[in-house]
C-alpha cells in the first residue's frame, strides 16, 4: 500500500510539473499568436510526457521510447528555463513574453546542440600513476577504462566504433569495461551487429568487463554474457583471475544483485597488483582496507546533465575522477555513452588511458 501511495504521489507531482511547463509554453505560443487547438495541445503534451512508459508496453512502440529519452532533457531544462522566464516577468519591469519566451526557447535549442556534441564527441582522459606494488613481469602497464556505454538505439554502433578507434590508438595492454555496456536489453547490440565492432579492440592481455545495474534491468544476463563472449569480452561475475604474471583482476557483480559475494571472499593470496571492477562506487572503504591496488567504477555519469552532479557528489564518496584512498588508486568514469537523452551538459563522454608504473 505505501508503494501505491508513493507511486500515485510521484505521478501527481510529475503531472503537475508537466502542466506548469506546458502552461509556460502555451503563454509564449499565445504571445506569438501560434497557439491553436488547446485540447490537442494538452493531449500531445501528456502523451510525450508519458512516452517513456508507453514505449515499454510493446516493441512496436519503440519510437515512444526515443521520444521519451529526448523529453527527459526538455523536461529538466524546460522547467529551469520556464522558472527563470517567469521570475524575470514577475520581478522585473521587462515583461515582454514574446522576447523572453523566444530567448528561453532559443537557449533550450542551443543547450540541446551543445549537449548532443558533448555526448557524441568523446574525449580521452590521460592519467599516470605509480603503484607501490611489483608485477612479476611488468615495470609498467597501460590500461584503458570505460563504462556506461548503454549501447542500444541512441548509443549506437557508430558510437561504439568511436570507442574502439580511440582505444586502439592508445595501444593498451589491457581494456576494462566497467558495467552498463548495454542499455537493459542486449537485443539492439545483437541486431546492429555490434559484436563485430567490439571484436576490433586490440590489447596485450585482452578485454574484460562486469555487469552493471542496467544489465540486470534487462533480465537477459545469460544472453548478454554470451554476446560479450562472441565479441571477445570476458565478463567476470564475482570472480578473480590471474592474468599471466602481470596482475590479479576481480570483477564484482553489481550491487543490484543482492546475492553477490563479499569482496574479501574474492581475494587471492598472490602478491601481484590487484585490480577490481565494481560498477557502482558505493563502497570504497572495504577495498581500500583489504588491499586492493586499483579500483574502477562508473555508474554516476557525473550527473550527465547539470546540475545533477551536485546530487551524485553527495551520494558517493567519489562520484567522478581519480582519488587516492589510503594506498588504493580509485577511478570513477563518467561513461562513454549516456542514459536517457543523448546529451551531456556539465560532463562529457570519455574513456581513460592510465599509465601505471610499478615499483
Amino acid at each position: 500500500m505505501p508503494k501505491v501511495i508513493g507511486g500515485i504521489l510521484l505521478i501527481s507531482i510529475y503531472s503537475a510539473l508537466t502542466f506548469y511547463l506546458g502552461w509556460g509554453l502555451r503563454q509564449w505560443l499565445v504571445a506569438m499568436e501560434w497557439f491553436r487547438y488547446p485540447i490537442l495541445y494538452w493531449l500531445v503534451l501528456y502523451i510525450i510526457a508519458f512516452s517513456i512508459i508507453i514505449g515499454r508496453l510493446h516493441e512496436s512502440l519503440r519510437v515512444f521510447s526515443i521520444i521519451g529519452n529526448y523529453w527527459m532533457f526538455i523536461f529538466e531544462y524546460g522547467l529551469l528555463l520556464c522558472m527563470a522566464a517567469h521570475l524575470i516577468i514577475w520581478s522585473s519591469p521587462f515583461k515582454n513574453v514574446q522576447i523572453i519566451g523566444s530567448i528561453a526557447v532559443a537557449m533550450l535549442l542551443l543547450l540541446s546542440i551543445v549537449g548532443s556534441y558533448l555526448a557524441y564527441s568523446p574525449v580521452v582522459r590521460h592519467l599516470e600513476i605509480t603503484m607501490d606494488k611489483k608485477s612479476s613481469e611488468l615495470e609498467s602497464l597501460r590500461v584503458v577504462v570505460a563504462s556506461d556505454f548503454h549501447l542500444g538505439v541512441l548509443s549506437h554502433k557508430k558510437h561504439l566504433q568511436r570507442f574502439v578507434t580511440l582505444s586502439n590508438e592508445a595501444k593498451p595492454d589491457i581494456v576494462f569495461l566497467v558495467g552498463d555496456i548495454v542499455d537493459d536489453d542486449p537485443k539492439w547490440f545483437v541486431q546492429e551487429g555490434m559484436a563485430d565492432v567490439m571484436k576490433q579492440l586490440t590489447s596485450t592481455y585482452g578485454v574484460y568487463g562486469v555487469l552493471g545495474n542496467h544489465e540486470y534491468y534487462g533480465k537477459k544476463i545469460s544472453e548478454f554474457v554470451e554476446e560479450m563472449d562472441n565479441a571477445n569480452v570476458k565478463i567476470l561475475r564475482d570472480e578473480t583471475i590471474r592474468i599471466d604474471n602481470a596482475l590479479l583482476l576481480t570483477g564484482q557483480e553489481d550491487r543490484t544483485n543482492k546475492d553477490r559475494k563479499q569482496l574479501d571472499g574474492l581475494k587471492l593470496t598472490d602478491d601481484l597488483p590487484w585490480f577490481v571492477m565494481n560498477h557502482t562506487p558505493n563502497d570504497l572503504i572495504t577495498p581500500a582496507k583489504i588491499g586492493v591496488d586499483f579500483h574502477m567504477s562508473g555508474h554516476t555519469h557525473k550527473g550527465q546533465l547539470w546540475p545533477n552532479q551536485y546530487i551524485t557528489a553527495r551520494v558517493f564518496e567519489l562520484d567522478y575522477g581519480y582519488k587516492m584512498k589510503g594506498k588504493m588508486h580509485t577511478l570513477v568514469s563518467s561513461g562513454f555513452g549516456f542514459w536517457g537523452p543523448p546529451m551531456r551538459i556539465g560532463s562529457r563522454s570519455e574513456l581513460w588511458v592510465i599509465d601505471i608504473n610499478f615499483h
